[in-house]
């Protein structure tokens, strides 16, 4: 009975005694859910086929050992170029909130990296991926440490302009969350080629990358919906069903 099509209706379980309401709501939502695939790939179309953008210069961050385990020292200098390890792949950089006036790092960026840390060898064969923070890189490194982020590049953005020339950053070092994307022509010019952050307009001021990080989605699955949830660094007591299952 699954992806059939019975009396008007795509079945999505075997279950006998669904309502002819739900069958009928749950067809009207499969609908809803092809229209939104389908202006998912039109958007990523879109993007896919913006023109070359601004020429960049070459920014220089700094980069800790390779292995949180081997301490913070030495630091050494590292160029945007160099984060790329290929030829024809794209170069996605993570802005973290963390440094000058963000004193703590950000728990929804957080949320966010903690998730990138987990997929990030999947990544890394179509992309090269770093996180970079106006933290200094022994504080970014030490927050890492706390969250087990083992397989990522963590810069630090130094004396840099980066920040504030992407829009994560403001004059007087207000951070924001940010995504942005780089590409490298055949001649070595650096190109931005996309940036995202959480405003899209005046009054869409922190959904505008929801889709980076599968909590929401998660949570937009269940009747509840997404309720009153934001990140935190620590949940502590407040895992109930994790601790549950467990008991």
């Amino acid at each position: 009975m699954v992806h059939e099509m019975i009396d008007g209706t795509y079945r999505q379980t075997n279950l006998p005694n669904e309502s002819p309401e739900y069958l009928a709501k749950r067809e009207e939502l499969r609908l809803a859910e092809i229209e939104l695939l389908n202006m998912r790939e039109r958007v990523a179309a879109l993007r896919r086929g913006l023109p070359k953008g601004a020429t960049i210069q070459d920014y220089e961050f700094l980069e800790g050992p390779t292995s949180l385990d081997d301490g913070d020292a030495p630091i050494k200098n590292v160029r945007l170029s160099e984060l790329f390890t290929a030829p024809d792949r794209s170069l996605v950089i993570y802005h973290f909130m963390y440094g000058k006036k963000q004193t703590t790092p950000c728990p929804m960026c957080t949320a966010w990296i903690d998730g990138y840390n987990g997929v990030a060898q999947h990544i890394a064969q179509n992309v090269d991926l770093a996180i970079v923070a106006a933290a200094d890189p022994s504080t970014l490194r030490a927050h890492a440490r706390s969250r087990g982020w083992d397989k990522l590049r963590l810069l630090g953005a130094g004396d840099s302009t980066f920040k504030y020339d992407l829009g994560s950053e403001d004059a007087s070092g207000h951070q924001d969350s940010t995504i942005s994307v780089f590409t490298r022509d055949q001649d070595g010019t650096l190109r931005h080629f996309y940036s995202g952050h959480p405003w899209l307009a005046d009054d869409i001021k922190e959904r505008g990358i929801d889709e980076l990080i599968p909590v929401w989605n998660m949570l937009d699955l269940t009747p509840q919906g997404r309720g009153k949830f934001y990140a935190s660094l620590e949940y502590g007591t407040k895992v109930q069903g994790v601790q549950a299952a467990r008991g």
